[in-house]
């Protein structure tokens, strides 16, 4: 025998600690169609770990200060966190204008935390094109991964694609309810914060307005009412909390298989949008007419589907073969 047994690329990320997790992130940004890329895209979508929390909400309602509330309450349960931080991007250079993450207060060199900055590029869904690879990854890793969005408004809907759950986060007194409700952004969240509860009665008009609106609103949770927590990130308020809600949510998804079916889901909105993307509507067409020839969009391999669907395009293959 020659060279021993190989490492299973998975176990060594898990085992790698932050420069394994860094090093993965920067291979599916550079190489994102290779083989060894695949391989560990699809390996981890088949052995998630993590609830994957998305924090959502206009700018300046408070994300990253929450953010940085549950990073420190989970981590005093002793549970590892990932975060991914979609930020806005520089027209110069492309890249995420807020990448050091001053915002957030977490320990740099504790080992059971890694964050990870990407840039919008303009995406009008609050997310990066690399967020949900990203948080595949991450989400086989760690115990929680965080996904917080750029904060563009009402257009921020994408994140319920690559989220267990989502966290609809309001400011009191800016009018943002009745506004995003009205955009049907308020179907997308199962849990609604108003933050700065400090604020006081301001911020309890806020919270029955909020409740009030949701319970008009279809869950997207069969048999899950959207509760609506007064939070308050500089004093602490609430935020135990939000943790138990999520908790509670994640419990009901456990139920009757409802959590594998809404990620297969998402990996089928994932393809859409990739072919979309690159080409177009007529692209999805032709996609369509292709299905039969690609592997079932449902199976834990998404990433070799989207490859296999990216060449079948690429070559022309939309016409049906002869007999």
């Amino acid at each position: 025998m020659s060279g021993g047994a190989r490492t299973d690329p998975l176990e060594a990320l898990r085992g790698g600690g932050k420069r394994a997790m860094a090093r993965a992130l920067a291979q599916i940004e550079a190489a994102p169609g290779e083989d060894a890329t695949i391989a560990l895209l699809d390996a981890a979508f088949a052995d998630p770990r993590a609830h994957v929390v998305g924090i959502t909400g206009p700018p300046g309602v408070g994300k990253s200060s929450l953010v940085s509330r549950l990073i420190a309450l989970y981590r005093a349960q002793e549970r590892t966190v990932g975060v991914i931080a979609i930020d806005p991007s520089s027209r110069t250079s492309g890249g995420a204008l807020l990448g050091d993450r001053t915002r957030l207060q977490i320990a740099p060199d504790d080992p059971g935390i890694f964050v990870r900055s990407m840039a919008s590029r303009g995406r009008l869904g609050g997310l990066s094109a690399l967020t949900p690879a990203a948080m595949v990854l991450m989400r086989a890793v760690y115990d929680v991964v965080l996904v917080e969005t750029v904060g563009v408004g009402q257009a921020e809907t994408e994140v319920a694609a690559v989220s267990d759950s989502v966290v609809f986060c309001v400011q009191p007194g800016s009018g943002d309810s009745l506004q995003y409700l009205k955009a049907g952004i308020a179907e997308i969240p199962d849990v609604a914060v108003v933050t700065k509860a400090d604020l006081g009665a301001i911020a309890r008009a806020t919270e029955d307005d909020l409740r009030g609106a949701l319970a008009r609103q279809p869950s997207r949770t069969e048999g899950w009412t959207v509760p609506v927590l007064l939070i308050s990130a500089q004093e602490g308020q609430g935020i135990p909390e939000l943790i138990g809600a999520l908790a509670d949510h994640l419990a009901l998804l456990g139920q009757d298989g409802r959590l594998e079916a809404q990620r297969r889901a998402q990996a089928a909105l994932w393809l859409d949008d990739f072919v979309r993307e690159e080409y177009g509507r007529a692209g999805l067409e032709r996609a369509a007419r292709l299905a039969d020839q690609i592997a079932d969009p449902c199976e834990a391999a998404p990433f070799t589907r989207m490859r296999a669907l990216q060449r079948a395009l690429q070559s022309g293959a939309s016409r049906t073969p002869a007999q």
